[in-house]
C-alpha cells in the first residue's frame, strides 16, 4: 500500500480528497428499534465503502484523469481499500493513519441505513497537509470531501491558499450545520441531498448566497434539482432502476454530472449524467461493480 513517504502521484485533473473505508453491510426487514432485541439478517458483505472511494471509482470508469488521497492504516482492511481501487484502475495516494476507516451499516431493501463508526483515521499531518494542498492545487477541479482532512484544507483556502475550484459534497446538509460551513463557503460548488430540509429550493439559495456558483440537491426516487448564482434552474427525473443497494448512489450522481460538466455538458446534461451514472451504484451490491472481484468475506442471504 502507499503511504506518504512514497513519491507522490503525477497531477491528475480531478483530485479528491477524503474517506475511503472498509464497511461490513448489513441488510434488514427493518432498521432495529432502540430497546433489547434479535433480528435475522437479510444478508451481509464486506466491501469497499466511503464517500470518496465511490467517487473516484465512478470517475474513472467515466474516463476521466483522477487522483485519491485518503488517510489509510498499514491494516489489513487499508490494503482490501488499496486492492479494491487498484482493481478499478484508481490511482491512490495513501497518507499513514493508525487505523483504516471501518463501518458496520444496518441497512434494509428501502434504502434505510444507520452507520456505525468502528475506527477512524488518525488526524492529518501537516506535511500530508502540505502534499495533499499541493495535489489540490495541481488538479483543474478539487473534490475535498467532509472529513477532519478536508476541515483542515478549506481552513486552508479560507485563510488565503490557492488552488483550484473546490466542489464538495454537503450531504444530509440541514443549511444551518457548523461543521458543514467552511465547506461551504470555500466551495465553487456543492451537492447535497434532501433529507435534512423540506425545501431543497430555499437551501440551495441559502448555500448560492453563501458564495457557491451552483448548488445541486439529489432528490432520491424524485430526481435531481440545480441552481445557479445566475438564478439559473434545472431538475431532471430519477432514472429508472432495479435497486439492488442505495450505497454511493450520490457518490455517483456527483462523478456523472461532474464527468459531463468537464466535457461541456449544460446544467440540464449534467444533471441527465448525473442521474445516469447513479443507476451503475444502484444496480450493484458495491459502491461500483469494478471492486467487486476483490472483495472479501461476503455472506449473502
Amino acid at each position: 500500500m502507499p503511504s506518504a513517504s512514497a513519491a507522490l502521484l503525477p497531477a491528475a485533473r480531478v483530485a479528491v480528497c477524503g474517506p475511503a473505508s472498509w464497511n461490513h453491510l448489513i441488510v434488514l426487514d427493518r432498521l432495529p428499534e432502540p430497546v433489547p432485541h434479535m433480528q435475522f439478517a437479510l444478508g451481509d458483505q464486506h466491501t469497499l465503502g466511503g464517500t470518496s472511494a465511490g467517487k473516484v471509482l465512478h470517475l474513472a470508469a467515466r474516463g476521466i484523469d483522477v487522483a485519491l488521497h485518503a488517510l489509510l492504516g498499514a491494516d489489513d482492511e487499508g490494503r482490501w481499500v488499496s486492492e479494491a481501487l487498484s482493481a478499478a484502475n484508481v490511482p491512490l495516494q495513501a497518507y499513514d493513519s493508525q487505523h483504516t476507516e471501518r463501518h458496520a451499516n444496518l441497512m434494509t431493501r428501502a434504502g434505510e441505513r444507520v452507520s456505525l463508526y468502528l475506527s477512524t483515521p488518525s488526524s492529518p499531518t501537516a506535511a500530508d497537509l502540505d502534499r495533499i494542498e499541493a495535489a489540490l492545487s495541481a488538479a483543474e477541479i478539487a473534490v475535498v470531501d467532509l472529513s477532519e482532512m478536508g476541515a483542515a484544507l478549506v481552513e486552508r483556502r479560507r485563510a488565503g491558499a490557492g488552488g483550484a475550484p473546490i466542489w464538495t459534497d454537503l450531504h444530509d446538509y440541514d443549511g444551518a450545520s457548523s461543521f458543514h460551513e467552511p465547506f461551504l463557503r470555500a466551495a465553487d460548488v456543492v451537492f447535497m441531498n434532501d433529507d435534512g430540509t423540506d425545501d431543497p429550493w430555499a437551501l440551495m439559495q441559502g448555500c448560492i448566497d453563501r458564495g457557491p456558483r451552483l448548488a445541486v440537491c439529489t432528490l432520491g426516487a424524485r430526481g435531481a434539482i440545480a441552481l445557479s448564482a445566475t438564478g439559473e434552474r434545472a431538475e431532471v427525473p430519477a432514472v429508472p432502476v432495479e435497486v439492488v443497494d442505495t450505497n454511493g448512489a450520490g457518490d455517483a450522481f456527483f462523478a456523472g454530472f461532474l464527468a459531463a460538466s468537464l466535457a461541456g455538458a449544460d446544467l440540464a446534461g449534467s444533471l441527465a449524467a448525473g442521474a445516469r451514472q447513479a443507476t451503475v451504484a444502484l444496480a450493484s451490491e458495491h459502491l461500483h461493480p469494478a471492486v467487486a472481484p476483490v472483495t472479501p468475506g461476503r455472506h449473502s442471504g
